[in-house]
């Protein structure tokens, strides 16, 4: 299953899998495992004023295996690819910050692939991207 999806191979497909562990009830929702992988932005909102950063306190050796999962991505998936070039083109994202929300987006996939015992399928990951890049 951790296999199925793209830009990930033998030794990162195991160093992702020893990280998040084995128990599939470790984490209640998607939300626990990107904040656990360090993905996810942190919101800080007082009165008028918010901002958005990104996560200090976090399993770096996910964090890291992320980085080199959503990386190799990109040339392994055309949706993935789709995906960061919309958000360094429409968004403005910096290169780590695409790499970034490619990742978290990846980890959503990868939870639901583990809860539902399915395989990746790049159409249900990466819907509207797929039609653009045709």
């Amino acid at each position: 299953m951790l296999l199925s999806f793209p830009g990930r191979g033998l030794q990162l497909g195991a160093r992702v899998l020893a990280e998040i562990g084995d128990d599939h009830d470790r984490f209640a929702d998607a939300r626990g495992l990107k904040a656990y992988a360090g993905s996810s932005p942190i919101t800080r909102a007082s009165g008028k004023k918010s901002s958005i950063t990104r996560r200090w306190v976090k399993n770096d050796r996910l964090n890291h295996a992320g980085y080199l999962w959503s990386f190799s991505a990109l040339r392994a998936s055309p949706g993935a690819m789709a995906h960061y070039r919309r958000r360094r083109d429409d968004h403005g994202d910096w290169h780590a910050a695409a790499q970034r929300h490619l990742f978290n987006r990846m980890l959503g996939q990868l939870y639901r692939c583990l809860q539902k015992g399915e395989l990746f399928d790049e159409e249900t990951a990466f819907p509207t991207e797929m039609a653009a890049a045709a």
